[in-house]
């Protein structure tokens, strides 16, 4: 089995947000920052693995603050964990306004990449090597986070899912059950 560094496969890419990627109140669509998210997770998955990867799954995107036109945005990814055919790839989101030098957090994800043949088979990614302890507590909550995943799966499974033990839970938020008899 073959290894490599984290370093060996960071992306950083940094794009000038134009007024074709906005709504009509200047702020750019989170949409298009999921395209560049999705470009830039692939380059770094298709670093590390050698191969043409796809998106597997994304977990939990959230938008923490705005990006508007004329800003630069900055997206770094990352290998953080590898498993046998399947990398999650960390990644970051920055925004800077050239004019003040102000630098925001805009979103951090995790998205799941899988390596393929030319036939489109899964094949093995290359280990990592973690080197500092940010790398450690980052595979180590990949772990947790997938095994969370399984868990939540399996317990909320349409087969195994028992609706009466849930009711009294779902009507304390903003929902009103109203199941036909019969």
């Amino acid at each position: 089995m073959t290894y490599k560094s984290v370093d060996d496969s960071v992306i950083r890419m940094t794009q000038l947000m134009l007024p074709s990627y906005s709504n009509f109140r200047g702020k750019i669509h989170g949409g298009y920052i999921l395209n560049l998210m999705d470009q830039v997770a692939f380059s770094c998955a298709a670093r590390h693995s050698g191969q043409y990867c796809v998106t597997a799954s994304v977990d939990r995107v959230d938008f923490l603050n705005s990006i508007e036109v004329g800003e630069l945005v900055t997206l770094i990814a990352s290998v953080n964990f590898t498993g046998r055919t399947s990398m999650v790839v960390g990644l970051r989101v920055e925004s800077e306004n050239v004019q003040t030098g102000e630098v925001k957090h805009c979103n951090s994800s995790y998205f799941t990449m899988v390596a393929k043949d030319d036939a489109g088979n899964n094949v093995a990614v290359p280990g990592l090597i973690l080197k500092t302890k940010d790398e450690v507590r980052r595979f180590a909550r990949s772990i947790s986070t997938r095994e969370q995943s399984r868990l939540r799966d399996l317990k909320f499974d349409a087969s195994e899912f028992v609706t009466e033990q849930y009711l009294e839970q779902v009507e304390r938020h903003n929902a009103i059950v109203d199941l036909k008899k019969g």
